[in-house]
């Protein structure tokens, strides 16, 4: 069955930068969408980024102007740039796929800790 990686996460201080990986096993070009996901530390998991086949994206307001989305189709691909990190942005980062007709993602990867910690 389909699988979703992410790599990148670690330990950075404020204001630094990290950019999450994900690689799936088919071509992500059969995900309507791909996004990441974060559960802070006593939160509800949230949509952090998300990025169509179309090429539109969407960003929770937390990540506008820090956070950056994109997709390789050629390597199954999709990444996150984050810039300006602050402890809020300390979570476990979830890989997801939608599926076409679907209104929410069904697809989850194991996930990747980010610590912005001095």
């Amino acid at each position: 069955q389909t699988q979703l990686v992410e790599s990148g996460g670690g330990l950075v201080q404020p204001g630094g930068s990290l950019r999450l990986s994900c690689e799936a096993s088919e071509n992500i070009f059969n995900f309507l969408g791909m996004g990441w996901f974060r559960q802070p530390p006593g939160k509800q998991r949230e949509l952090v980024a998300e990025i169509f086949r179309s090429g539109r994206t969407n960003y929770a307001d937390s990540a506008k102007g820090r956070f950056t989305i994109s997709r390789d189709d050629a390597k199954n691909t999709i990444s996150l740039q984050m810039y300006s990190l602050n402890p809020e942005d300390t979570s476990v980062y979830y890989c997801a796929g939608r599926r076409p007709g679907r209104s929410a993602y069904e697809k989850w990867g194991r996930g990747t800790q980010v610590t912005v910690s001095s």
